[in-house]
């Protein structure tokens, strides 16, 4: 059985960010941390080399394949910063209607730059996508 390649480190999230190349996408990035921050009331942790993520919970597929992952989180990618929205997009048409800019996949948001979207809608959709988390996978001691 594969494990999952993309585990908690103990990178500094901060000095991450500090390094990204792109300046609209780090000034992004910081404004995104502060964001999920707020709305999960944890404290980032990256995760693999680039992704930034707040919470955790425990999967396990119907395969057999299990690990553990972030409930929120985002990457200052090259292309776009990522907002991973875990919960995915099923219920946020309309949501993502009023976003602005973006393209999706399976559970990733991409965001040339946050001046391009409706930033209440935004956290709107994060805020969304944790809950739902926290709903699916409830803590545990």
């Amino acid at each position: 059985m594969s494990q999952n390649k993309t585990t908690a480190t103990d990178q500094s999230v901060t000095q991450f960010l500090e390094s990204v190349e792109n300046e609209t996408r780090r000034k992004d990035s910081f404004e995104v941390l502060e964001i999920i921050k707020e709305i999960t009331q944890m404290e980032p942790k990256m995760w693999g080399g680039s992704m930034i993520g707040f919470g955790e919970y425990h999967y396990k597929y119907e395969s057999g394949r299990e690990g553990d992952f972030f409930r929120a989180g985002f990457s200052p990618r090259k292309q776009a910063l990522t907002i991973y929205l875990m919960a995915g997009f099923k219920e946020y048409d309309e949501l993502l209607q009023k976003l602005g800019k973006h393209k999706i996949g399976k559970s990733c948001l991409y965001i040339k730059s946050l001046d391009q979207v409706d930033m209440e809608v935004l956290e709107k959709m994060i805020r969304l996508s944790f809950e739902k988390m926290e709903e699916k996978y409830p803590k545990t001691a």
